[in-house]
């Protein structure tokens, strides 16, 4: 199984292009902090590059910046090339290709404006609405729960 599901920040703005047949495609890098600290006390990031397409890649370079916090899930994708100076050298790459992104929760900043942000969604006016559910629960009235007695008495 090829599953990667990675949370950093972006490292600059995503690079949005079009194939010859105009299917998009995003380029983006990603700082993800390492778990544990180093010997000065600070995290060691790696800079992940990772590659959107479609619908995916125009969401990104619509919706994140530089400094975005993001989380990508995708897969793994290595490959190989040649070096154009020294036909002898090879360069090892690794990719993350992205299937999906999702915002973070992180709230923008007080006092700055977002590059970006994302659109209300519009909803049709509801007939015979009723009123949402309280956002708390009270227990202390428990006569819609059935008591049961003994194991045998479980419905599943």
């Amino acid at each position: 199984m090829n599953n990667v599901i990675l949370m950093g920040k972006l490292t600059a703005d995503p690079e949005l292009r079009q194939t010859q047949s105009g299917i998009s495609s995003c380029r983006f890098t990603i700082a993800v902090n390492r778990k544990f600290k180093n010997q000065n006390g600070e995290y060691d990031a790696d800079f992940i590059t990772c590659v959107a397409w479609r619908q995916t890649a125009e969401f990104v370079s619509r919706y994140f910046s530089k400094g975005s916090m993001i989380c990508v899930s995708g897969s793994l994708r290595t490959g190989s090339y040649t070096d154009r100076n020294h036909s002898d050298v090879t360069h090892y790459t690794t990719v993350v290709f992205v299937d999906g992104v999702e915002f973070t929760g992180e709230k923008k900043q007080q006092g700055t404006t977002s590059r970006y942000q994302r659109p209300q969604q519009q909803r049709p006016p509801q007939q015979n609405a009723q009123p949402a559910p309280p956002t708390t629960h009270d227990y202390s009235n428990l006569s819609e729960f059935e008591k049961i007695l003994s194991d045998g008495d479980v419905p599943f």
